[in-house]
């Protein structure tokens, strides 16, 4: 009898962004938190261009564990970024293979998920993820606004500060609520901005104001003009009135033209001789 030949274990691979589901065919629930999500995403975008490192994307799923991909049973974030990391485009964010997870996360929240956002997705990026900051935003009723920060590893809420802003110490950026209009929509809005508390302008806005900078420079540069023909009609004006006073004096056009530092053939042309 030959001997029992044992199976060999197949070795196990963990699956890259490219074997992992990127879709499960659920729609955003209204344009306006597709809207809020756009207007987080594109701010810090622009934001990042001045930075060799980075990636925000939204709405997209973050694979943390490997029983998580199996079941296939958590929707990624509505808004999240991390730095660090290199840029280009991905399918999904898979923490094993980009080497660390979200440093910032934002759910929008709904009447259908502000529960679970609150409750089961806040342990998840607490215990599991452990997101540094994690923040939530209702689109339809703004005062429904948190933030957390991990420390330790227990979450603690992120005050509003005297000037109404939450502070991401991640980016080194604020989250502020603004009132104004966009795509049409006339809301509050949840928006990045400086420490200073200056808004991320969208690509859109930053045009306006690059545009706006160029008009002022011009104008800038014809009042500058004008100023300066203005002030050499008036020094040829005085120079008008003076050249036949120095004349009538006795002085020649020679010493004119040294007194008043002008060439002997202006002197002979405004004196008419």
């Amino acid at each position: 009898m030959s001997p029992t030949t044992l199976a060999q274990p197949e070795t196990f691979r963990l699956p890259t962004q490219d074997e992992l589901p990127c879709d499960d065919d659920i729609p955003m629930e209204t344009q306006r938190h597709r809207d809020q999500m756009e207007l987080l995403i594109n701010t810090l975008l622009s934001w990042l261009e001045k930075r060799d490192d980075g990636y925000v994307s939204g709405n997209m799923f973050v694979y943390f564990s490997v029983e998580q991909a199996r079941n296939q049973d958590f929707r990624g974030p509505d808004f999240f970024a991390v730095l660090g990391v290199p840029k280009g485009e991905r399918k999904s964010w898979v923490v094993w293979q980009e080497g660390k997870g979200p440093d910032v996360v934002i759910e929008l929240l709904s009447s259908s998920t502000a529960q679970k956002d609150k409750n089961e997705k806040k342990k998840i990026y607490q215990n599991q993820l452990r997101v540094p900051e994690y923040f939530w935003f209702d689109p339809f009723n703004p005062t429904d606004w948190e933030g957390f920060l991990l420390e330790g590893s227990v979450y603690q809420p992120i005050p509003v500060n005297d000037q109404g802003r939450r502070i991401s110490h991640a980016l080194s950026l604020a989250l502020v609520r603004w009132q104004g209009t966009f795509k049409g929509i006339t809301a509050t809005w949840l928006r990045w901005a400086t420490l200073e508390g200056d808004l991320l302008p969208l690509p859109e806005e930053a045009e306006r104001q690059r545009a706006e900078t160029e008009r002022q420079r011009a104008e800038a540069e014809r009042q500058r003009a004008e100023t300066e023909r203005q002030r050499a009609e008036r020094a040829e004006q005085s120079q008008q009135e003076a050249i036949p006073k120095l004349l009538a004096l006795g002085l020649t056009i020679e010493q004119i033209a040294e007194t008043l530092n002008l060439p002997t053939e202006d002197v002979r042309r405004i004196a008419g001789v």
